[in-house]
Protein backbone atom coordinates (compact mmCIF):
# COMPACT_ATOMS: atom_id res chain seq x y z
CA UNK A 1 0.00 0.00 0.00
CA UNK A 2 1.38 3.42 -0.92
CA UNK A 3 1.29 5.68 2.30
CA UNK A 4 -0.85 8.46 1.36
CA UNK A 5 -2.20 11.15 3.87
CA UNK A 6 -5.53 9.80 5.22
CA UNK A 7 -7.05 13.03 4.65
CA UNK A 8 -6.09 13.10 1.04
CA UNK A 9 -7.24 9.70 0.20
CA UNK A 10 -10.69 10.22 1.78
CA UNK A 11 -11.07 13.04 -0.30
CA UNK A 12 -10.57 11.36 -3.53
CA UNK A 13 -12.54 8.39 -2.82
CA UNK A 14 -15.39 9.75 -1.10
CA UNK A 15 -15.44 13.35 -1.95
CA UNK A 16 -14.49 14.32 -4.78
CA UNK A 17 -15.26 12.91 -8.82
CA UNK A 18 -12.49 14.07 -11.10
CA UNK A 19 -14.22 12.78 -14.51
CA UNK A 20 -17.28 14.61 -13.67
CA UNK A 21 -15.30 17.75 -12.87
CA UNK A 22 -13.52 17.54 -16.03
CA UNK A 23 -16.79 17.73 -18.24
CA UNK A 24 -19.79 18.67 -16.21
CA UNK A 25 -18.64 22.23 -14.60
CA UNK A 26 -17.92 25.39 -16.67
CA UNK A 27 -14.28 25.68 -15.37
CA UNK A 28 -13.41 22.02 -15.43
CA UNK A 29 -14.49 21.98 -19.15
CA UNK A 30 -12.09 24.99 -19.33
CA UNK A 31 -9.13 23.51 -17.74
CA UNK A 32 -9.23 20.12 -19.42
CA UNK A 33 -9.87 22.12 -22.96
CA UNK A 34 -6.42 23.97 -22.09
CA UNK A 35 -4.61 21.03 -20.59
CA UNK A 36 -5.20 19.02 -23.74
CA UNK A 37 -4.02 22.24 -26.14
CA UNK A 38 -1.10 23.08 -24.00
CA UNK A 39 0.11 18.81 -23.27
CA UNK A 40 -0.33 18.08 -27.63
CA UNK A 41 1.86 21.09 -27.70
CA UNK A 42 4.40 18.93 -26.39
CA UNK A 43 3.89 15.49 -26.59
CA UNK A 44 4.82 14.42 -29.63
CA UNK A 45 3.04 11.12 -31.64
CA UNK A 46 3.67 8.07 -30.69
CA UNK A 47 5.22 8.94 -27.49
CA UNK A 48 6.19 6.60 -24.31
CA UNK A 49 3.90 8.58 -21.80
CA UNK A 50 3.80 7.95 -17.88
CA UNK A 51 0.74 9.46 -16.16
CA UNK A 52 2.15 10.02 -13.10
CA UNK A 53 -1.04 10.71 -10.54
CA UNK A 54 -3.10 10.46 -13.09
CA UNK A 55 -6.46 9.33 -11.48
CA UNK A 56 -8.74 7.71 -13.60
CA UNK A 57 -7.74 8.39 -16.30
CA UNK A 58 -9.16 11.69 -17.83
CA UNK A 59 -5.60 12.39 -19.48
CA UNK A 60 -4.83 8.72 -20.23
CA UNK A 61 -7.88 7.89 -22.32
CA UNK A 62 -7.29 11.17 -24.91
CA UNK A 63 -3.38 10.32 -25.20
CA UNK A 64 -3.84 6.88 -25.60
CA UNK A 65 -6.10 7.33 -28.65
CA UNK A 66 -4.19 9.85 -30.22
CA UNK A 67 -1.14 7.29 -30.38
CA UNK A 68 0.47 7.89 -27.37
CA UNK A 69 1.58 4.47 -24.89
CA UNK A 70 0.40 5.49 -21.97
CA UNK A 71 0.82 3.92 -18.38
CA UNK A 72 -0.76 5.94 -15.57
CA UNK A 73 0.71 5.77 -11.53
CA UNK A 74 -1.63 6.32 -8.93
CA UNK A 75 -1.44 5.96 -5.26
CA UNK A 76 -5.39 5.65 -4.98
CA UNK A 77 -6.16 1.84 -5.59
CA UNK A 78 -10.32 2.90 -6.76
CA UNK A 79 -8.52 5.02 -9.29
CA UNK A 80 -6.61 2.57 -10.45
CA UNK A 81 -9.33 0.00 -10.63
CA UNK A 82 -11.25 2.53 -12.54
CA UNK A 83 -8.50 3.88 -14.72
CA UNK A 84 -7.46 -0.15 -15.23
CA UNK A 85 -10.78 -1.38 -16.74
CA UNK A 86 -10.43 1.32 -19.85
CA UNK A 87 -8.21 -1.04 -21.58
CA UNK A 88 -6.57 1.28 -24.04
CA UNK A 89 -3.48 2.27 -21.79
CA UNK A 90 -1.53 0.87 -18.49
CA UNK A 91 -2.47 1.52 -15.26
CA UNK A 92 -1.23 0.68 -12.07
CA UNK A 93 -0.73 1.59 -8.06
CA UNK A 94 2.73 3.61 -7.26
CA UNK A 95 4.21 6.72 -5.97
CA UNK A 96 5.42 9.52 -7.45
CA UNK A 97 8.57 9.76 -5.09
CA UNK A 98 9.31 5.91 -5.91
CA UNK A 99 8.40 5.05 -9.43
CA UNK A 100 9.62 1.56 -10.59
CA UNK A 101 9.88 2.46 -14.26
CA UNK A 102 13.18 2.04 -15.25
CA UNK A 103 15.60 5.18 -16.10
CA UNK A 104 15.38 6.99 -19.26
CA UNK A 105 12.56 4.52 -19.99
CA UNK A 106 9.99 7.23 -21.32
CA UNK A 107 9.53 10.20 -23.55
CA UNK A 108 7.58 12.20 -21.44
CA UNK A 109 6.32 12.52 -17.72
CA UNK A 110 3.10 14.33 -16.61
CA UNK A 111 3.03 15.09 -13.16
CA UNK A 112 -1.01 16.48 -13.05
CA UNK A 113 -1.42 16.48 -9.88
CA UNK A 114 1.69 14.75 -7.00
CA UNK A 115 3.38 18.30 -6.62
CA UNK A 116 0.19 19.82 -5.39
CA UNK A 117 -0.19 16.63 -2.90
CA UNK A 118 2.92 17.07 -1.74
CA UNK A 119 3.24 19.33 1.04
CA UNK A 120 6.56 19.68 1.86
CA UNK A 121 9.64 20.75 -0.54
CA UNK A 122 11.18 17.57 -0.04
CA UNK A 123 8.70 15.60 -1.12
CA UNK A 124 7.89 17.60 -4.34
CA UNK A 125 12.03 17.41 -5.23
CA UNK A 126 11.72 13.65 -4.94
CA UNK A 127 8.88 13.56 -7.39
CA UNK A 128 10.57 16.02 -9.79
CA UNK A 129 13.98 13.93 -9.64
CA UNK A 130 12.07 10.94 -10.29
CA UNK A 131 10.70 12.16 -13.22
CA UNK A 132 13.67 13.37 -14.46
CA UNK A 133 15.22 10.11 -13.81
CA UNK A 134 12.94 7.68 -15.89
CA UNK A 135 12.76 10.44 -18.86
CA UNK A 136 14.91 9.85 -22.00
CA UNK A 137 17.46 12.56 -22.59
CA UNK A 138 15.51 14.98 -24.83
CA UNK A 139 12.44 14.08 -23.54
CA UNK A 140 9.94 16.44 -21.38
CA UNK A 141 8.23 16.69 -17.92
CA UNK A 142 5.26 18.21 -17.57
CA UNK A 143 4.00 19.27 -13.93
CA UNK A 144 0.72 21.37 -12.48
CA UNK A 145 0.55 23.41 -9.65
CA UNK A 146 -2.53 25.32 -8.05
CA UNK A 147 -2.40 29.01 -8.03
CA UNK A 148 -1.72 30.07 -4.42
CA UNK A 149 -4.19 32.74 -5.09
CA UNK A 150 -7.10 30.44 -6.83
CA UNK A 151 -9.32 29.91 -3.42
CA UNK A 152 -9.45 33.67 -2.67
CA UNK A 153 -10.55 34.11 -6.63
CA UNK A 154 -12.85 31.49 -6.43
CA UNK A 155 -14.52 32.76 -2.96
CA UNK A 156 -14.10 36.02 -3.76
CA UNK A 157 -16.03 35.87 -7.36
CA UNK A 158 -19.16 33.66 -5.67
CA UNK A 159 -19.90 35.32 -2.68
CA UNK A 160 -18.86 33.15 -0.04
CA UNK A 161 -15.44 35.57 0.95
CA UNK A 162 -15.86 36.85 4.28
CA UNK A 163 -14.20 38.68 6.74
CA UNK A 164 -14.62 35.18 8.66
CA UNK A 165 -12.90 33.26 5.93
CA UNK A 166 -10.17 35.75 5.03
CA UNK A 167 -7.68 34.91 7.86
CA UNK A 168 -7.75 30.68 6.26
CA UNK A 169 -7.22 32.15 2.58
CA UNK A 170 -4.17 34.39 4.71
CA UNK A 171 -2.19 31.67 6.26
CA UNK A 172 -2.16 29.82 2.80
CA UNK A 173 -0.85 32.86 1.33
CA UNK A 174 2.08 32.71 4.13
CA UNK A 175 2.77 29.18 3.83
CA UNK A 176 1.55 27.72 0.25
CA UNK A 177 -0.14 24.67 2.79
CA UNK A 178 -3.60 24.08 2.94
CA UNK A 179 -4.52 21.67 5.77
CA UNK A 180 -7.41 20.11 3.99
CA UNK A 181 -10.11 21.22 7.07
CA UNK A 182 -11.79 23.10 5.41
CA UNK A 183 -12.84 23.09 1.35
CA UNK A 184 -10.14 21.26 -0.86
CA UNK A 185 -7.95 18.07 0.75
CA UNK A 186 -4.50 18.35 2.36
CA UNK A 187 -2.18 20.51 -0.62
CA UNK A 188 0.71 23.23 -1.24
CA UNK A 189 -0.63 25.69 -3.52
CA UNK A 190 2.37 27.42 -5.80
CA UNK A 191 3.21 30.84 -6.73
CA UNK A 192 4.17 31.13 -10.81
CA UNK A 193 8.12 31.13 -10.07
CA UNK A 194 8.45 29.03 -8.01
CA UNK A 195 6.81 25.77 -9.33
CA UNK A 196 9.42 27.31 -12.48
CA UNK A 197 11.81 27.37 -9.64
CA UNK A 198 11.09 23.63 -8.95
CA UNK A 199 11.67 22.25 -11.79
CA UNK A 200 15.22 24.43 -12.48
CA UNK A 201 16.66 22.48 -9.71
CA UNK A 202 15.71 19.46 -10.54
CA UNK A 203 17.64 19.78 -13.89
CA UNK A 204 15.08 20.43 -16.45
CA UNK A 205 16.30 22.89 -19.34
CA UNK A 206 14.04 25.78 -20.98
CA UNK A 207 11.33 25.30 -18.00
CA UNK A 208 8.30 27.39 -18.79
CA UNK A 209 5.38 27.66 -16.86
CA UNK A 210 2.02 29.12 -18.64
CA UNK A 211 -1.19 29.86 -16.75
CA UNK A 212 -4.23 27.23 -17.74
CA UNK A 213 -7.55 28.99 -17.48
CA UNK A 214 -6.77 32.62 -18.14
CA UNK A 215 -8.84 35.56 -16.35
CA UNK A 216 -12.25 34.27 -17.53
CA UNK A 217 -11.86 30.35 -15.12
CA UNK A 218 -13.97 32.55 -12.49
CA UNK A 219 -16.47 33.33 -14.89
CA UNK A 220 -16.91 30.05 -16.11
CA UNK A 221 -16.64 28.46 -12.37
CA UNK A 222 -19.74 30.55 -11.77
CA UNK A 223 -21.70 30.55 -14.98
CA UNK A 224 -24.89 28.58 -15.30
CA UNK A 225 -24.86 25.26 -17.13
CA UNK A 226 -26.18 26.31 -20.34
CA UNK A 227 -24.15 29.24 -20.63
CA UNK A 228 -21.59 27.15 -20.84
CA UNK A 229 -20.92 26.39 -24.80
CA UNK A 230 -21.38 30.15 -25.58
CA UNK A 231 -18.95 31.23 -23.29
CA UNK A 232 -15.94 29.01 -23.33
CA UNK A 233 -14.15 30.06 -26.86
CA UNK A 234 -13.78 33.10 -25.87
CA UNK A 235 -12.11 31.88 -22.63
CA UNK A 236 -9.70 29.26 -24.59
CA UNK A 237 -9.07 32.15 -26.75
CA UNK A 238 -8.32 34.75 -23.62
CA UNK A 239 -6.37 31.94 -21.91
CA UNK A 240 -4.23 31.21 -24.99
CA UNK A 241 -3.14 35.19 -24.86
CA UNK A 242 -2.08 35.41 -21.29
CA UNK A 243 -0.72 32.00 -20.33
CA UNK A 244 2.81 33.41 -20.75
CA UNK A 245 2.10 36.86 -19.85
CA UNK A 246 3.71 37.55 -15.93
CA UNK A 247 1.22 40.21 -15.27
CA UNK A 248 -2.01 37.91 -15.71
CA UNK A 249 -1.10 34.31 -14.97
CA UNK A 250 -1.88 34.67 -11.23
CA UNK A 251 -5.32 35.05 -12.60
CA UNK A 252 -5.41 31.50 -13.39
CA UNK A 253 -6.53 28.52 -11.19
CA UNK A 254 -4.08 26.40 -12.23
CA UNK A 255 -0.38 26.35 -13.63
CA UNK A 256 1.49 23.81 -16.29
CA UNK A 257 5.19 23.92 -16.22
CA UNK A 258 7.38 22.33 -18.49
CA UNK A 259 11.05 21.65 -18.65
CA UNK A 260 12.90 19.23 -21.00
CA UNK A 261 15.34 16.55 -19.60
Amino acid sequence: MVELDPLIRGFYRDRYVEDDRLVRLGHGRLEFVRTQELLRRWIPAGADVLDVGGATGVHARWLAADGCRVTLVDPVVEHVEKAAAVGTFGAEVGDARALRQADASVDVTLLLGPLYHLVEAADRAQALAEAVRVTRPGGVVVAAGINRFGGLIECGSNGSLTAESLPLFLEAFASGKNDGLHGFTVAYFHHVDELGGELTAAGLDAVEVFGVEGPAGNVLQNAAPESVDSLLPAAVLLARQTESDARLQAASYHFLAVGRR
